[in-house]
């Protein structure tokens, strides 16, 4: 699949708003009958379009109401350093989301979340700062949500 068209791109709208939408749903929608709509979604999901479908919970039904933004340094910028840091972190259940930056004073940002305060204190002493070759942490905490999206832009496709 070499350039999306529109109707591609309302397949993937669709899909994204609503990743249990049935194919017969989706292919009224998008005005296909139902085999061409799901040639055309194998299709997107073979050409890497489509990485997984997920479910998304409420963390705070399942009591999780803290969300940290953490910053993390690194004391050498060498590929074994990050390569650890990124394998160990990876196996954290509570880091939601791990990112190498720039343009701060942090090598890596990452996204925790966890029940509480006391929880988050064990987490940072018990684990992060244990990780070698962290030198710095610099948390922030989420006060409110007043945007989360899960789906992304596809405006800028033509």
């Amino acid at each position: 699949m070499s350039k999306l068209d529109r109707t591609d791109r309302r397949i993937l709208s669709l899909m994204q708003e609503n990743g249990r939408i049935s194919n017969l749903e989706l292919a009224e929608q998008i005005g296909l009958s139902p085999s061409p709509c799901s040639r055309r979604v194998k299709a997107l999901e073979e050409a890497g379009y489509v990485k997984q479908h997920v479910t998304l919970l409420d963390p705070k039904k399942l009591g999780l109401s803290l969300t940290a933004y953490i910053h993390i340094s690194m004391d050498r910028h060498t590929p074994d350093r990050f390569e650890t840091f990124e394998q160990q972190v990876s196996e954290y259940d509570e880091v939601v989301e791990c990112c190498l930056i720039t343009g701060v004073d942090a090598d890596y940002q990452l996204k925790v979340v966890v029940p509480d305060m006391e929880y988050y204190q064990e987490f940072l002493l018990g684990k992060l700062t244990r990780i070698q070759g962290v030198t710095g942490v610099r948390s922030s905490f989420m006060l409110r949500n007043i945007l989360n999206k899960t789906a992304l832009p596809l405006t800028h496709i033509k």
